[in-house]
């Protein structure tokens, strides 16, 4: 029986060039099916390297608003230096010479279309086993990127579609008196702050919230706060992933017990606990492990691996919130330019991501040090304070910033404890400040007494 790669070499990779050159032909026939055929196809959809640079050509062609016809076609050939390369503009005048308005042009496309990702599946495949061959990576980075890449293959051919209001409200759950009344409408999940929930009504599905601050400020605590709620509270308890490229699981556990336990960190490391301070902490252990509440404290986690387990853990689990520690310890995946331009694709890609597992994404970020640079008394964090990127605040559904008073003002009594979390961007509200108490000792954000309903 031959092997699949007797196989290929036998038979080669699948390809419909005759379908190709009926596709290419059509829009020289007639440049109204460009936009047709670009709604569904790419130039690597092609299997001819020829085909892929006409293919190409008609498209900077349709960019520029100009007509797409055989001598078109061949000028901007011309000028990228790959008319000969296409076999001249004899090959563009055999690919529509003597052929018919084509009227199933849908069905030609989509036999391209289903060629080319049979080509992609195999030459994903092949990759896989020349890794697994050369013995060189451990199994289970190998297993994880195969996965990933199948996965995107999957996504690949599916295009949504445009809908009507009248197919986006029937596919909404409850139909159109659930849609049309805000009390029966699908709030978002609770972050555990009565004022933040009011403004934010919740962290919804598909938001990228970006929390940012200067070092020491609490950007992890509060984060952790927010996880810990909505893993632990009887109402809520949901599942929650979290991605640590700062610190390790045991450091992560640590501040979580403490905090629900609200023991002082610094008498727990040393160990000076009294009996009623270990009694709390075997109680809060023992809520966090019956949390669905997961951690990954993988270093340099790039899009790719978080894409791979997410998609894996909400198929297993399901899943309610992201959270990473912190966007700028993210690596991203093949060559850039600066890391600025990292930084903002890696912020993009975040979103994307968001929106495709319909889940919120809490990102933490740093800020960079122009707030200590402004004078005394105007250390408020602003949106040009993001570090390294300014895609970051334009990719982001919520923008939140940390600023503790009395970092800057020590020797302000009134100012210990007190905390605001600036809302400075919401897509879809209001912007503002919430007003939070934080017990440095326990690394906790907590509502303000007069903020808890009675």
């Amino acid at each position: 029986m031959p092997t699949a790669i007797d196989l290929a070499f036998e038979k080669g990779l699948p390809a419909a060039v005759d379908t190709e050159r009926l596709v290419l032909g059509a829009i020289l026939l007639d440049d109204s099916a460009f936009v047709v055929v670009a709604g569904a196809l790419e130039a690597e959809d092609f299997s001819l390297e020829k085909h892929r640079r006409i293919f190409a050509a008609m498209h900077v062609l349709n960019e520029r608003g100009e007509r797409i016809d055989r001598i078109t076609a061949a000028n901007e050939l011309q000028r990228l230096g790959q008319l000969e390369s296409v076999d001249g503009i004899s090959y563009l005048v055999s690919l529509d010479d003597g052929l018919p308005q084509i009227y199933n042009l849908d069905s030609y496309v989509r036999i391209v279309k289903e060629k080319s990702l049979t080509r992609r599946i195999i030459l994903s495949a092949q990759r896989v086993i020349e890794r697994a061959l050369l013995d060189q990576e451990a199994p289970q980075t190998i297993l994880g990127d195969a996965e990933e890449s199948f996965l995107r293959l999957g996504d690949a051919g599916v295009k949504k579609a445009l809908l009507t209001p009248g197919e986006i409200i029937g596919q909404f759950e409850g139909g159109l008196s659930t849609f049309l009344d805000p009390s029966k409408r699908i709030s978002g999940v609770s972050s555990g702050f009565v004022k933040l929930d009011e403004m934010t009504s919740g962290l919804h599905p598909g938001e990228l919230i970006i929390l940012a601050a200067r070092p020491a400020m609490g950007k992890t605590a509060l984060a952790l706060n927010i996880a810990q709620h909505i893993a632990t509270h009887d109402q809520i308890r949901k599942p929650v992933a979290v991605f640590s490229l700062e610190m390790s699981r045991e450091q992560l556990l640590t501040r979580m017990v403490c905090a629900d336990a609200r023991v002082d960190q610094q008498k727990f490391r040393l160990g000076y606990l009294n009996q009623d301070e270990r009694r709390q902490l075997q109680m809060a252990a023992g809520r966090l492990a019956e949390a669905p509440l997961y951690i990954d404290d993988s270093p340099g986690a790039n899009l790719m691996d978080i894409h791979a387990k997410l998609r894996r853990m909400k198929a297993e689990n399901g899943l309610s919130l992201v959270v990473i520690d912190y966007l700028q310890l993210m690596s991203g995946r093949g060559r850039v330019e600066n890391r600025t331009q990292e930084v903002s694709g890696l912020s993009r890609g975040l979103k994307l991501l968001a929106k495709e597992l319909r889940v919120p994404f809490l990102v933490l970020s740093q800020l960079n040090r122009a707030p200590e640079t402004r004078p005394a008394g105007d250390h408020i964090p602003q949106l040009s304070d993001l570090r390294e990127s300014g895609s970051i605040e334009q990719d982001a559904d919520m923008v939140w910033f940390i600023f503790r008073p009395e970092y800057y003002k020590p020797e302000r009594e009134d100012l210990r404890g007190l905390a605001e979390l600036i809302i400075a961007k919401q897509r879809n509200g209001p912007t503002g400040k919430v007003k939070m108490a934080f017990l440095r000792q326990f690394t906790k954000f907590e509502n303000l007494a007069d903020d808890i309903p009675a």
